[in-house]
Order: C-alpha cells, then structure tokens, then sequence
C-alpha cells in the first residue's frame, strides 16, 4: 500500500477524479504491475496495472487505494476488469464516497473475490482530501490566501498592491494555485488589478495545464479584462449567494477553489461560512493606510472575534506564510 499511495501521488491534484494507484503481486508477493491515474479521460490505475500484467493478472492480489469503481464513464467499472482478469483477492484502502461509483467491493464478493479494505485509510483520504470534501459536502474545498503587511494592510492608499511580498514567497504561492482547479475573485479585483488570474513558470510564461479563472459579481466585466483570455477557461458567476456559486463550480468537476479575493469577496464568503482554509501571507513591512485584506466581518466586540486554528508556519525568503483552519465545520454532509 505505500507503493500505491507513491503511484497515487504522481496523479493530478487539480484533476477532476481521485488520485489512485494500484499494484499487482503474484501469489508469493512478487511484483507483477503497477499503475495510477494520470488524468479525466485516462485509463483508471488498476486497467493499467492489468493491462501491463496481461495473463499474468490472473491469481493476483491487488492493492488498490480506493475501492474499484463500479462506473462506467468514460472508462469501464475496474471491478468488473478485475473480475475478468481472475485477479484473486483485492487490497483497499479506502470505500468510495462518490454513490455513482461505489459498490465495487460488493461486485468482487459475488464474483468471489476475497477483499480487505481499510488498510491505511486516513493516508489515503488524506491525499485526496479537497476530493472526499466535495462529495461530503457537495461544494469544493476554498482556501483563502492573502498577503498582507504588517499592518494588515492588502494595498497602498493609491490602491497600489504589488508586490507586498517578495518572490520566493510568490513562487510558492503560484505552485499552490497550480494545483486548484479554480481561482476566484471579485469583480473589484478585476476593475483594479486587471490580474491574468494564470500558473505562470519562471520565465513568466502560461503553464500548459491551468486552473478555470472565476470572477464572482454581477457588475459587467470589461471585454478587455486579461482575466477572459482566449483558451475558454474563463467565468462569472453571480455574487450574493457563495453556495450557490461553489456548487455551480463543483458541477464543473471542481474540488479545490483558490480564492484571492478582494476583501469585499473575502469577506462575504467568511461570513458565508464556505472557507475552509487560509494562507495569510505576510511581509516584514508597514503601510500605515489603504485597503484591509478583509472587508467588515459584522465583529463589533472582541467577544466575537473569528480566531482560527493554526496549521502550520512557512518562512519564504523574508516573508512568512501562516497556514490556518477554521476549527469549526463550516456545512452539513449531505
């Protein structure tokens, strides 16, 4: 299961489908195979394990990080390959939250099949947290990021805002946003920064795979904007109802959504309860005046205060980056 959870890993974080990876041994525990996901559209880790195994699939063990899917999309159902290629007892570690693919376990019992599923789960759930969160809950997972000064600061009074922190600190940044399916933003934002909203690489040149650029707002973006581009992975959504949005994105096989805000965005989606997490990232630096990160929260004592759960603490060249939670659940399972 470590080499499937290894496998699993060179899969796309960003991409609409789980990450999985899956290894064959024989009956001495021997490798035969091995496979994982590489991307919507590719063949599932177990069909390419079996495919590269061939006859010699048959009276195997596969280790699988989730259950097989019982689905036919734009694949088949891998218990149903599993089945067909006389594998002999099937290594899980996690049960399938998705209703449309679950029940493979089921399909390998009746065939006969010995399955043991749970073996290292939380590892596994844990690798495609943002994944299980939007079928938990039926919205994607949003990280809030920030930088900021000292001073809690976002943007001079002239409205001016880069670069507040240096570029280690947005080089790492970048890498993050490069594996979310969406960045969002306020149509604010637009009409000040006109931000590209792109994963750009070293050379400031576009990265091949980009996340979708979301502008939330009802106020008419202009033609010109560079956040539209050319390569269609542009959106509006309506402002007023953060939900409603996130649901719209998680229909779009979105799981992890990279907020940059402005403050007003921000500040409705706290209120809102749909971010989960944020990054502040903060410079060694004063402004002394200009544009807050977040805009007013409705906190007018310090009883109310919204304090969060400190994760972790990131040093990028002279800034730091705090990772925080909101420690509460923010929406009902459904």
């Amino acid at each position: 299961m470590e080499r499937a959870l290894e496998l699993a890993a060179l899969g796309i974080e960003a991409d609409p489908n789980p990450r999985v990876g899956c290894v064959l041994l024989d009956p001495d525990g021997l490798l035969v195979a091995e496979g994982w996901h590489q991307g919507a559209g590719t063949p599932h880790a177990e069909a390419m394990a079996l495919a590269i195994a061939g006859e010699r699939a048959r009276g195997c063990t596969a280790v699988v990080t989730l259950e097989p899917c019982n689905h036919t999309g734009r694949t088949g159902p891998c218990a149903k390959a599993l089945v067909d290629a006389g594998v002999a007892r099937v290594v899980f570690a996690q049960s399938d939250p998705n209703p449309m693919a679950a029940g493979g376990a089921a399909t390998l019992r009746a065939a006969g099949i010995q399955t043991e599923p749970g073996l290292m789960a939380d590892r596994v759930e844990a690798l495609n947290a943002t994944w299980n969160h939007v079928l938990r809950t039926g919205r994607p997972w949003v990280t809030w990021k920030f930088a900021g000064t000292l001073d809690g600061r976002s943007a001079a009074a002239d409205g001016s805002s880069q670069w507040i922190t240096g570029a280690a600190m947005r080089r790492v940044m970048n890498e993050r946003r490069a594996r979310c399916g969406a960045v969002v933003v306020g149509t604010g934002t637009v009409k000040a920064d006109d931000p590209r909203l792109t994963v750009r690489d070293e050379q400031d040149e576009p990265v091949q795979r980009q996340p979708l650029r979301v502008v939330v707002g009802d106020s008419p973006v202009p033609a010109a904007a560079r956040v539209r581009g050319r390569d269609g992975l542009y959106r509006q959504l309506p402002g007023g109802d953060a939900t409603a949005a996130l649901e719209a994105l998680a229909c779009e096989g979105i799981h992890h959504v990279w907020l940059e805000g402005g403050p007003t965005l921000a500040a409705a989606w706290w209120r809102a309860g749909v971010i989960d997490e944020v990054i502040a990232c903060l410079a060694p630096a004063l402004l002394g005046a200009g544009t807050a990160a977040v805009a007013d929260l409705g906190i007018t004592t310090i009883a109310d205060i919204s304090r969060l759960q400190l994760i972790d603490v990131e040093r990028h060249g002279d800034d730091v980056a705090l990772i925080l939670n909101r420690p509460t659940p923010n929406c009902k399972e459904k």
